[in-house]
């Protein structure tokens, strides 16, 4: 199994059980408890392509925009180091709706085919992260298990004001969106799509999964 990682953004140890790859009794064991300004989201998903592949998109950090929400642009800065652009999902009343939060991040671990870990080493998101590429019994693909944390201080509460997604939840999403891309090359969408009068219920759904932001390209078009 995978190591926890041993630096992050607030220069604490991630406690042993916090690693993506973490099993007890064929069980992932549950990220750590969200507090002191820090959350944690893990989530899986069986994709049917190689350990190896996987993580050769995963590790193309330039092309991530092609499949995670509102990153406007990744620049290779270094071996192990990037300039990440995300664009936040702003209404058209936004002042400051061409703002844009940028970080700079680097891989703290390398495992070709099997785990990469990174952190945010400056900017204005602070967050630190794993992703482990496992081979699911009987060839059936490759089990992709990706645990990420976001530490905002005293901000924590107001990162979903900033981007315009629950932080846990873009980080499923882009799991799935991952997912597509490497399974079809394509992104379902369903922006566009006509649909009648919607009701209460759909509403609520709308603002819980925040349906107004764009999903990613995948290659369709190139990624700016």
């Amino acid at each position: 199994m995978s190591r926890a990682l041993n630096e992050k953004p607030n220069a604490e140890p991630l406690p042993t059980l916090a690693s993506a790859g973490v099993t007890l009794n064929g069980r992932y064991l549950p990220p750590p408890e969200d507090k002191d300004g820090k959350m944690w989201v893990r989530t899986s998903a069986l994709i049917h392509a190689s350990a190896e592949d996987l993580y050769n998109m995963w590790r193309d950090v330039e092309a991530a925009p092609l499949w995670q929400e509102q990153i406007e642009k990744v620049t290779r800065t270094g071996e192990t180091t990037s300039h990440w652009v995300m664009r936040p999902v702003a209404n058209s009343s936004d002042k400051d709706k061409d703002k844009t939060v940028e970080w700079d991040s680097a891989i703290l671990q390398d495992e070709p085919g099997r785990r990469i870990a990174w952190k945010s080493i400056g900017g204005e998101s602070h967050n630190a992260g794993e992703v482990v590429f496992e081979p699911a019994p009987g060839g059936r693909g490759t089990m992709v298990t990706v645990l990420q944390e976001f530490r905002m201080g005293k901000l924590a509460s107001a990162w979903e004001t900033i981007v315009g997604r629950n932080p846990k939840q873009a980080v499923i999403e882009n799991l799935r969106h991952f997912k597509a891309l490497a399974e079809t090359g394509e992104i379902p969408r369903t922006q566009g799509q006509p649909h009648g009068p919607r009701g209460m219920i759909a509403g609520i759904k709308k603002s819980m999964y925040d349906e107004e932001t764009k999903v990613p390209p995948g290659l369709h078009r190139k990624a700016s």
